[in-house]
Order: structure tokens, then sequence, then C-alpha cells
């Protein structure tokens, strides 16, 4: 994956465009909803093409931009000579350096390194042409394009540079030229890039003269450089015509080769860069600002919680100002969505059709810790239709909202004076846990803070630090009162663990939590509604004896189907049921293979269906949703037929509901259009296609059937599982009726300092497994390539 370089990108371009905006506003002839320079909206640049997906600058790159957005979007190509002259596209000077990251991943205890540096496969068709050159003062070295002619170039491949990107479309795509792209893919408008103009003159080549020469044979629109001299060589050459030259700034630090400047001190300058500025040469010397560097499959800022659309949109329809293009590295789809559909919604009042319903997993969990107050009132801004509780219980006997009974999973106990209460209860979890029903509801209080849930993390995707530790547990009763009078459907409240509590701590949950509802009012409320959510089906049965509550039924394994009478049996006690994404839509390798017949069957005996969980972070998301949240959110609601969606996001769900197409029936724009199921999977070479999975189980009476509830008074027992070695700490209260623990570790010993990320030994997932092993074969087959 990648990180932006700086943070200098957004606050610079941000900057550029309030300066240029300031100067060019009156020159606008009309009014318009958008605040770009024209009035028009942001033009949109395919920066190689959708290379999210397929290798940078190669055909399919191309093609699948304009075919997958819209029909004026603008191919970007890098501009490279070969020895013989002519002009090729590729991200990078050199053949085999795309990128230049050190990617850190933790692999239980072991930091590993990887520089990823390919994108072509040129180091196997020419193992001995690296070659070292000064380029802009620093010595490089690599396979350059002017050591081959375009002739010998025809047998290299180009592949994916970025390792987090799939590998599946690698060497399939050869270099293209610059006419290859304009004549054979015929763009709306094509893009120049040019860099190292001075590089190439060293080697009797000249870049200039290549590009006057190919505008004489194909309509370029836009050129651009970092490079001031190279511009201004090309003022006379194209005044008069419709090519538009672009400056455009590197780092802050970096310094402009022929002016000898950092483009920092030059943006200091800009008033007085009349002629060539960070935007167009326009006819009438007016400006446009360009803002690079938008990606999906880049870890943003953290204020949009990974939320790539809301990001786009602070550029665009902030206000203020608009930029006036962005060219982009990945995905075109969101962002054509983005101004034809989620623009100007607050000035065109669009109306919110209620479809699909939104659930928050744990409050707004992506912004904040997992059900604190922050969390939950960031989930009723965000439009969240119901807000949820996972009720746990204390020692004492207070029911809390806490994601789950281990604290160790989103609160600082495991750094605390209680982290000797480390214990193992089989019943909950394989692993070792430190648990809420061996504390009391002042313990936790007094001594523990909540800590955010990173689900990401072997990913390097932290959430936001800066509310890493905010917010306050709440009760269930804190719960119930603060949703009380807002503007919700509802309640959600998750109930696990149920059998163990009554068995193991002679503690009723169903109980409590029907008092805490009945003491709050909620039997009486006039609008929302209350929801029990359970994966065991005894606790769902005994609220329907007792209650009239709406029933969810979850089912955390993935299936490919479900029995007809164990549907029958669901729909006698539930009124939904809960499935993963993948018993919707089974993925092989992160790409779709097909579509279950699970949702129509289960609306077939009259229970709705939610799909839980959905994140914003790309890489929850299979490949063929194009590392898009709202690509993901479309194919649920408009392929699937889903009724809701469990989100540890509920705004971006809102912001996908309230989109202005959404009522526009056969007229929908293609972008805006689901993703057909399996079109990537197909599109794979069958040498390339991973090894058939084994079909998810199907649902069955075992599964479900479970006997009933035992009945136990609403009381707290003796705590259990307990470390009798564990010492409590003096400013804790002594737990009462401490008896020896259930089930505990006797041996285990006190840790000396809290587990850290790098220390997890957290199972990896699949993908973040196979992430891994694609790095180390590519890294492997590179080293042995090159001995």
């Amino acid at each position: 994956m990648l990180e932006r370089s700086s943070s200098w990108d957004f606050s610079f371009f941000l900057l550029a465009s309030l300066l240029l905006h300031s100067l060019v506003t009156a020159q606008l002839a009309k009014p318009s909803s958008w605040q770009t320079l024209s009035g028009s909206a942001p033009a949109v640049i395919a920066k190689g093409g959708f290379s999210g997906i397929f290798p940078d600058s190669s055909f399919a790159a191309y093609q699948f931009a304009l075919t997958d957005s819209s029909t004026d979007t603008i191919l970007w190509c890098d501009v490279r000579l070969t020895k013989d002259g002519v002009g090729i596209c590729l991200p990078e000077i050199k053949l085999d350096n795309c990128t230049d990251i050190t990617y850190e991943m933790v692999l239980v205890f072991v930091f590993l390194k990887i520089k990823l540096d390919n994108c072509t496969d040129i180091t196997y068709e020419y193992p001995y042409g690296k070659r070292t050159y000064s380029i802009n003062g620093k010595n490089t070295s690599g396979w350059f394009s002017v050591d081959y002619t375009a002739k010998a170039l025809e047998n290299v491949y180009l592949v994916q540079a970025i390792y987090s990107r799939t590998e599946k479309f690698d060497s399939s795509y050869q270099i293209l030229h610059v006419e290859d792209v304009a004549i054979q893919i015929k763009p709306p408008g094509l893009w120049l890039n040019i860099q190292h103009d001075l590089f190439y003159t060293q080697q009797n080549l000249s870049m200039r003269s290549y590009v006057v020469t190919v505008s004489k044979r194909v309509i370029v629109n836009y050129i651009s450089s970092p490079e001031v001299a190279f511009l201004l060589g090309l003022v006379a050459q194209f005044k008069g015509t419709k090519t538009k030259l672009v400056f455009q700034f590197l780092g802050d630090d970096d310094i402009e080769p022929t002016m000898t400047q950092t483009y920092g001190s030059l943006l200091k300058t800009l008033p007085l860069s009349r002629h060539l500025l960070l935007g167009f040469l326009c006819p009438s010397n007016t400006f446009g600002i360009i803002c690079l560097g938008f990606q999906n499959d880049a870890i943003i800022p953290y204020n949009f919680s990974y939320d790539p659309l809301a990001e786009y949109l602070k550029f665009v329809d902030n206000g203020v100002f608009s930029v006036d293009g962005v060219p982009l590295q990945t995905i075109l789809e969101l962002y054509r969505r983005s101004e034809g559909c989620y623009s100007h919604l607050d000035k065109n009042n669009s109306s919110d059709p209620g479809k699909p319903v939104i659930i928050s997993h744990n409050g707004a969990s992506g912004t904040y810790p997992d059900c604190t107050d922050l969390a939950y009132q960031q989930a009723v801004q965000d439009g969240a239709d119901f807000i949820d509780c996972p009720v746990q219980v204390t020692q004492d006997g207070v029911p809390i909202c806490m994601s789950s009974t281990d604290l160790t999973k989103t609160t600082t106990v495991a750094t605390s004076a209680f982290r000797g209460r480390f214990s193992v209860i089989p019943e909950i979890q394989k692993n070792e846990g430190i648990f809420s029903f061996n504390f009391t509801w002042e313990e936790i209080q007094k001594n523990l803070t909540p800590s955010i849930s990173s689900p990401e993390i072997d990913f390097g995707m932290f959430r936001n630090p800066r509310y890493k530790n905010s917010g306050k547990f709440m009760t269930l009763s804190d719960f119930l009162a603060f949703a009380k009078d807002k503007p919700l459907s509802g309640v959600l409240l998750k109930i696990e663990n149920a059998a163990f509590l009554v068995e193991r701590l002679g503690f009723s949950v169903v109980d409590a939590v029907i008092s805490a509802l009945n003491i709050t009012g909620y039997n009486d409320h006039p609008t929302q509604r209350v929801m029990i959510q359970s994966s065991n089906s005894s606790v769902l049965v005994k609220f329907k004896q007792q209650t009239n509550y709406n029933l969810s039924y979850r089912v955390d394994e993935y299936i490919s189907n479900a029995d007809d009478s164990t549907i029958t049996n669901i729909a006698k006690f539930a009124h939904s049921v809960a499935i993963k994404k993948n018993s919707i839509f089974p993925s092989n390798y992160n790409y779709i293979t097909g579509q279950t017949g699970v949702v129509p069957r289960l609306h077939s005996a009259g229970l709705e269906v939610y799909v839980h969980i959905l994140r914003n972070e790309f890489v929850t998301h299979a490949w063929d949703y194009f590392m898009d949240p709202y690509v993901e959110i479309n194919s649920f609601v408009q392929t699937a037929g889903v009724d809701g969606i469990i989100t540890d996001s509920p705004r971006t769900t809102k912001l996908y509901r309230r989109n202005t197409c959404s009522k526009l029936g056969d007229k929908l724009p293609q972008y805006m259009k689901p993703v057909e199921v399996g079109t990537l999977w197909s599109m794979i070479s069958q040498a390339k296609l991973p090894p058939a999975m084994a079909p998810y189980p199907v649902l069955n009476d075992s599964d479900v059937v479970e006997p009933p509830l035992p009945s136990a008074p609403v009381k707290p027992s003796a705590p259990i599982g307990g470390n009798t070695n564990a010492v409590t700490p003096k400013s804790a209260p002594t737990p009462s009726g401490s008896t020896a623990p259930i089930g505990g570790n006797t041996n285990a010993v006190t840790p000396k300092s809290a587990p850290t990320p790098s220390g997890s030994t957290t199972p990896l997932s699949s993908f973040a497994s196979v992430f891994i092993s694609l790095t180390m074969m590519k890294l492997l087959s590179q080293l042995l390539g090159q001995s």
C-alpha cells in the first residue's frame, strides 16, 4: 500500500488553490455550482490509466479507464525517450523503478523490509543491462529506456509496481508508445507529462523536439513539467493552439533544476508567476489548479477515516473553492460519481430514501474507540439509523456497552495495574484474555481508558491516533438514555455468551436487558424500535417469549446456502438475519467468483437481510470494488438487494444513500451501476488463476437449534477464570465474594509490560497472508532473476 511521502502535498495545494482562487474569481463569466475557474466540473485525468488494478500505463489500464468512468476522461502519459528517440509511456525514468517504497510488515515479531521497485520485467529480458547515470546531480542505478531502442523493448512487459495491488495481470501488456495511446485508444484528451529534460539532453536526445513533433501527429491537450526552462521553450511553439502548458510543483524542499530554487520558494512568488504556474497557460491568461496525489489505496489523512470520496470532496466541493482538475493514480469511478452524484448535496437538498438501513458497529468505531460516548455521538451525527450496544456484564452485575467481554481488545487493561488478571476461558475464546465479569463497574471506570480498534493493523493501517484513548465507557442504561431523544430509528442490543453467564455466573443477561429497557421507557417509545441481535437462537427465542422486540439472528460463519427447514426455523424466532460479506459474494484470492442465493432465499421467508461488517480500509475490499467502499456498498444494495448495512463508518453509507443519482432509473450513469459479478476473475489468464476454493458449508438445523436458556436471578456471582497468582492493586477495590477462579491459569505470570502492535501474535487474516506470500515470492523471483 502507499503512504503519502510527506504532509506538504495537500496543505500546499490548498494554499495555492486559495491564492489563485482570489485572483480569478472575478473572471468567471457566470455563477456556477462549481467554484472552478471555468465554472465546469473538475477535469478528471487518468494518471497511467486504471492503474489500481492493471499495470500503470498498460493498454488495459488506459482502456479500462475510459470504459469504466466517463467519455471525457483525459489519459495521462509519463513520457520517456528510447535510444532512438521514440516516446514511450512509463511512470518512472527507470524501467525497473516505478516506486521506491519500503514496507514494514509485522509478521510475528519479525520486521520485514522490502524495497518495491519493478514496473517492467526488463531485468529478466536484459539481466545485465544495469547502468548508472547522473540525474539532477544524483547518481542513479537501474535500467533506463535511453539504453534500448523501441524495437528492443518490444519483448519487455509491464508489471504491477505496488505489491499491495493485484499481480494477476503482470507481464500481459507491452510498453506503449505515445502514438499508440492516442491512435489505438482514442482518448477524449491526452496529457503528456515530461520530467528530466536535462538528462535526455545529456544523452543527445531532445525531449522538446519530440514533444513538438508528436503534437503534429496526434492531438496533445496538455503538456506538464516541473522544469521551468522546458516549458518556457515550448511557449512559442504552442502559442495560439489548444494545447495547455502546466507547471507541476514537486515537493516543498525539492529543487527545480533550471532555477535552482526549491518549489516551496517558487510558490511564495505565486502572484508574480503569470506564465508558468501550478495550472494552465490559458489564452485569457487565467490559471487553473490541478491537484495531484489522489488514490484509493493510499493511507490518506486520518480526518477522512479512510474514505477516499470524503477526501476528494474536500478539494472540489468544500464551499470555498474547487480545484480545476485531478490526475488520478488508481480508480476513476469514484471521482466521476463524486462530481455527478455526490457533490452539492446540501445545495440540492437531496432526499434520503432511507434504504439500506444503516446500523453502526460499536458506534462510529472507524473514528473513535469502540462503544464510547464519542463513538455513539459520531454515529448519530453521521446518520446511523440504529446505534448498537454489545452488552457485556461486570462482576457486580452492571450491563455495559463493550465490543468484547475481553477487555484487552479495546481498553488499556493490558498496561494497567490489572494486567495480571489474564486467564483462559475456553467457553469464551481460545486465547487468554482479561474479562469484564471479573471487574466491578467502578474498577473499569476508575482504572481503564478506551483504546481505539485498528482491525487492519496487519497492513499498517491504524485508525486516528488523535482519538486513540478518547471517550468514556457507557453502561447500558447510559446508552439507552443517550439514544432515547436522538433522531434514530432505534437501538440494536447485541447479546452473546448468555448461556455461559447463566451457568457460570448465575446472571441472566436477557432479564437484565429487559429490565433496563423497561426502566428507561423504551417499551413505550413512540418512534424508536428495539432490535435484539445474537448468534444464539436460544437468546432470541427467550426474547420472543417475553417481548415484542425486533429480533435479528447473526450468522458468524461463511455459508453458501441454507436448508429450507433451517430458514423456516429461523423465521419462527427472528425478523432478520445478519450474514457476512463472503456469504453473499464469495471470493478467491480477493476476487469475487460468484454470488450465492442466500439473500433471495431468506427474503422468500420474510426475513430481512443485513450484511456485516463493512469498513472503509481499502484492504477489506475485493479487487472488484476497486478499493472503493462506495462500489462495495452499491454491489450489496443494487446487486444483492440487502436491507441493511452494518458498518464501522455510518457516514460513508449515509453519503451513499443520499446520492442524487439513486432515482435516475434507466438513466443511471455507467459509473453508478454495480460491478458485474466475476468480471475481473474472468479476465485472469488460466495460467495465473489461483487454486479453486472449497465451497462454503450450507447452514443447517444443527448449526441453529439450541437448548433453551436456563433461568437465573439477576445478580453477580464470584469472579471466574482468574489468575491466583495475580496481585490485586492496592488502589483498586478488592473484588467482593472472590473465590478460587474457574478455568484460570494458576501458573500465569504477570506481564512486565503491555503487548505492542509489533509483538502481536494475532493470526493474520487470509488476505494478509496472501499479501505476505505474494511479496516474498516476488522478492525471491526478483533476486533469482538478477543473480
